[in-house]
């Protein structure tokens, strides 16, 4: 139950109705839990997410977070005049994901794979087996204005197991007013039936002989909805995360503040999305995922067996088919 006035939070430029009906906060795992598979499994199943306060050691987070501003400030994102430790960004930018800022970035690779750290530890006990992880990390860089909509991690990920595990990690301390992910109360078991088709969907199929398909080639046309009405599509749910909530039910779920240290992880079936950054400062994290070592893998999003960089959402991901 929400004990304190709430600001005006805002999602996609909606406004959130964050009455105690509506708006909620996180049920926190205990730290003491990570080793404990049985546990992890059972809080997963339950809630559709794993939020873990003071997982990490913070004093390496912290270290990942520098790491990043500062690759910020060398590409003049940032304010000279203010502290780096603040991450002011000059106005009128609006970086997003920067991918280039986690390649070659030790501290941060510490953090999020560092076989002797928290992160990994837990997977390997959540999995009970050999773990391993995708090559691609996806590091938000998030100015001012409006965040991501809601949707499923599926339909980016699917090709390969679907027990595989999302990491969301706060590179940085996020109140409020800075925004952060918002999950919709129990929506990993709603969406199997209110959104089967979505799930099933790849944002990377294509009508390969359809209008869009030399736009797809060239790279001026991104993804062709999953409702097989070839419009252009942003593999989101909605972009109106007031009236999914309404027709689903439930509470938009957040932390009262994300501290530098912990970790939300969630399935590939969880609705998420992320409150508006309302200050001029970056919100930092990065998503990163998990499953286990033995299971099959999307390729998009690992390494070639030459060691190549993963395609991702390129035109080496794509996958035609006769519609």
């Amino acid at each position: 139950m929400i004990k304190y006035n709430i600001p005006p939070l805002f999602s996609v430029e909606k406004q959130l109705d964050t009455s105690p009906e509506a708006f909620g906060f996180l049920h926190p795992t205990e730290v003491s839990l990570a080793t404990d598979g049985n546990a992890l499994r059972a809080r997963l199943e339950e809630d559709g997410y794993l939020y873990l306060p003071g997982l990490l050691d913070r004093e390496l987070v912290h270290e990942a977070r520098m790491s990043v501003l500062e690759r910020a400030q060398q590409e003049g994102l940032l304010d000279p005049t203010q502290p780096l430790e603040d991450g002011i960004i000059r106005e009128n930018l609006k970086p997003y994901l920067k991918p280039a800022y986690a390649e070659d970035n030790a501290p941060l690779m510490r953090v999020l794979y560092g076989e002797d750290q928290a992160m990994m530890r837990l997977f390997r006990e959540f999995f009970g087996a050999p773990i391993r992880h995708f090559d691609f990390t996806w590091m938000r860089v998030i100015g001012s204005g409006k965040g991501t909509a809601p949707h499923c991690d599926m339909v980016f990920m699917g090709r390969g197991t679907h027990d595989l595990l999302t990491a969301w990690t706060p590179m940085g301390d996020i109140p409020l007013s800075l925004g952060g992910l918002i999950i919709l109360e129990n929506s990993h078991r709603l969406t199997p039936v209110a959104f089967n088709d979505y799930l099933k969907s790849d944002v990377d199929a294509y009508c390969a002989n359809g209008p869009n398909a030399e736009n797809i080639k060239e790279g001026k046309f991104r993804w062709e909805h999953y409702d097989g009405s070839l419009r252009e599509w942003t593999g989101d749910i909605t972009d109106d995360p007031v009236a999914l909530r309404e027709k689903l039910g439930g509470r938009w779920l957040t932390a009262e503040e994300y501290r530098m240290g912990d970790v939300l992880i969630f399935t590939m079936k969880t609705i998420h999305a992320s409150i508006d950054n309302q200050t001029r400062a970056l919100r930092l994290s990065t998503d990163t995922r998990y499953q286990r070592a033995d299971e099959p893998v999307d390729e998009r999003w690992v390494k070639g067996p030459d060691g190549t960089a993963p395609v991702g959402h390129s035109f080496a991901g794509k996958q035609g088919r006769i519609c």
